[in-house]
């Protein structure tokens, strides 16, 4: 089943510049759905579960969202999307600290500058499979420059778990007690936290486990929402201390 991809972008030129990125990016079969304005892609979503992604349905695995819409701000878009089972990645041409930390806290997964080479593009979401952020460079340099310099104290960025998958969060105390038993992990999950200790990439944990990257991707979310952990390294040291793996 191809990978389904939602692009949210105004501009006719610029959205077909993201398809041929997009296209570029993954080995997967990809099926893309573009959408001009944020009526189109809420109704392309509700198509697939609506803001939940509700189980049963075949949602989105990557949805590329522009932040000036003809009809509001793409930030609308993924305030509303806190729950759906995606990487949610902004594609814009603003690279300030106005629009780059709103965006993370509305709960973008990555931050990808359409100005960038169409190579530089395809290396960045292709980071996606290897467990990393995509961030265009200039944004990985603002980020690091920013909570250098202790800017953190201003925007709380990334309050909101930002990528949650690849462990580019601010740290979280690690729980020391057993979790209750709703919040127990799946064997498929304990599977997928095992490779992870052991320092595998998703795509590697993918070819292993016989999935999708976008599967192992889900499941690396709902362990870490479990445990309560924002990182990798957080996620085996628990795991480790629990007897998990």
């Amino acid at each position: 089943m191809a990978v389904k991809v939602l692009i949210l972008e105004d501009n006719p030129v610029a959205r077909s510049f993201l398809c041929r990125v997009v296209r570029e990016s993954f080995s997967d079969a990809i099926a893309i759905t573009e959408a001009g304005d944020l009526e189109t892609a809420r109704r392309h979503i509700s198509l697939t579960g609506g803001a939940q992604g509700l189980h049963g349905v075949d949602p989105f695995k990557l949805i590329m969202v522009d932040l000036e819409l003809p009809d509001g701000n793409g930030m609308e878009l993924l305030a509303e999307l806190t729950h759906y089972p995606a990487t949610k990645i902004v594609t814009t041409l603003y690279s300030d600290d106005d629009h780059l930390f709103p965006a993370l806290q509305c709960g973008a997964d990555g931050y990808l500058l359409k100005e960038d080479r169409f190579e530089v593009l395809v290396e960045e979401l292709q980071k996606i499979v290897r467990g990393q952020p995509p961030l265009s460079p200039a944004i990985a340099r603002r980020l690091l420059t920013h909570f250098r310099q202790g800017g953190g104290d201003n925007h709380n960025a990334l309050d909101s778990g930002f990528m949650p998958a690849t462990g580019f969060t601010t740290s979280k105390p690690v729980p020391i007690e057993r979790m209750p038993d709703h919040e127990r992990l799946t064997p498929r999950e304990t599977e997928v936290l095992t490779y992870l200790s052991k320092g595998f990439t998703i795509k590697e944990i993918a070819g292993y486990m016989g999935i999708k990257w976008f599967t192992v991707n889900d499941h690396i979310k709902s362990i870490y929402k479990k445990l309560n952990v924002s990182s990798r390294a957080e996620a085996a040291v628990l795991a480790s201390k629990q007897g998990l793996v």
